[in-house]
């Protein structure tokens, strides 16, 4: 059987998933049958889950399609001000809702994100193939440091954190879903994901220290596990983190 040849190219931060000498650049491909697009995508590395766009030869393609000799092959990722939702062909399952589930590495941006207001899953003890059933079964991103899981092939929604630090983390998420309008701040209970709602005084004064009791007023609980929440210092110092990143997303710094 003859050695078929084909080119391919990732375009933006689809190159962080490549070795230095390959970023930015048209590759070549040698097959002898004929590959999936999805299946070279992955071959370098890529997630599936990155890619909103592929054009074979200028025309937009699926995942399943076949590459043939002498193809041209251009891989972008997501599309932040661009609709190309008529033009691509990868996407099936649109999200009407932005929710997560988030693997064991992510404990802390578990917590940012529910400050933050948005329905996020963790727990430490989830597996892999946990995380995948959830995702598919409630229309959640995954979010990740481990590119392995996103490389299921039931997987449609997924992202992979360049960053290790929550604060960065948080930051990527926010602009890679273009998601600081559809902020909530302390609507979500940040240990249990549960939603959080105000409440009189004195429903929860049994549970307050004296000094909370005298110094404020205004509180909250969350309606599945029961904590309560009130606005003291440690309240206004991340209500300012949260004012100071949408600030410098907004700047573009």
């Amino acid at each position: 059987m003859a050695e078929k040849k084909a080119t391919i190219r990732f375009y933006e931060e689809l190159n962080d998933f490549l070795a230095a000498d390959r970023r930015k650049k048209e590759l070549e491909i040698y097959f002898y049958n004929n590959p999936s697009v999805k299946d070279v995508i992955e071959s370098f590395g890529v997630p599936h889950t990155e890619v909103d766009l592929i054009l074979v030869n200028g025309i937009s393609a699926a995942f399943k399609d076949r590459i043939k000799h002498g193809d041209r092959i251009s891989v972008y990722p997501k599309f932040e001000s661009l609709d190309i939702s008529s033009l691509s062909k990868l996407k099936d399952r649109p999200l009407r809702q932005t929710r997560f589930v988030l693997d064991v590495h992510l404990g802390k941006l578990a917590r940012y994100l529910r400050l933050c207001g948005f329905d996020t899953l963790y727990d430490n003890r989830y597996e892999d193939h946990t995380i995948v059933e959830m995702s598919g079964q409630q229309n959640r991103i995954i979010l990740t440091r481990d590119i392995g899981i996103l490389k299921y092939s039931t997987v449609q929604h997924g992202y992979w954190l360049r960053s290790d630090n929550p604060g960065q983390q948080l930051r990527e998420v926010i602009q890679r879903f273009d998601l600081k309008d559809q902020i909530r701040l302390f609507s979500r209970c940040m240990e249990c994901n549960g939603t959080i709602e105000q409440v009189d005084k004195q429903q929860v004064a049994p549970f307050l220290l004296e000094g909370t009791k005298k110094y404020y007023d205004r509180f909250y609980r969350c309606r599945q596990c029961g904590k309560v929440y009130w606005e003291g210092s440690h309240y206004q110092q991340m209500v300012q983190q949260i004012r100071q990143l949408l600030y410098e997303i907004n700047r573009g710094t």
